[in-house]
């Protein structure tokens, strides 16, 4: 259950700070890999449902907190949710790949040989 609120809250907060940024750019997206490779690699056993949720709420909130048009909010929460869908795909890899990469960090050192 931590696992899932700390994707919902690390997905808000992101996305509501890249909405709000002054300039949005390639280095707008470093922070939300960051966070989904330390959600993998906090959460080894679910990493991938856990950047799934990470990553469909970080993209829907970026989006719904960044719109203003003159069409109705609703009716644009469909195609919201396809991007976030899209993220959740990202998000679901940076997480897979965070685990995969605490694997390759926990496992132990061979020993040199005894050379005497």
């Amino acid at each position: 259950m931590i696992e899932v609120i700390t994707a919902l809250v690390l997905g808000v907060l992101l996305g509501m700070a890249a909405s709000h940024a002054l300039f949005l750019g390639w280095w707008t997206l470093v922070p939300w890999g960051i966070g989904g490779l330390a959600l993998g690699f906090a959460f080894r056993r679910s990493a991938t449902l856990v950047g799934a949720i990470y990553g469909f709420v970080l993209c829907f909130t970026f989006m719904l907190a960044g719109y203003n048009g003159t069409a109705s909010l609703i009716s644009r929460v469909p195609f919201f949710a396809i991007i976030g869908c899209v993220g959740a795909i990202c998000g679901a890899v940076l997480a897979f790949t965070g685990a995969r990469l605490k694997r390759l960090a926990s496992r132990p050192t061979p020993s040199p040989p005894n050379a005497a």
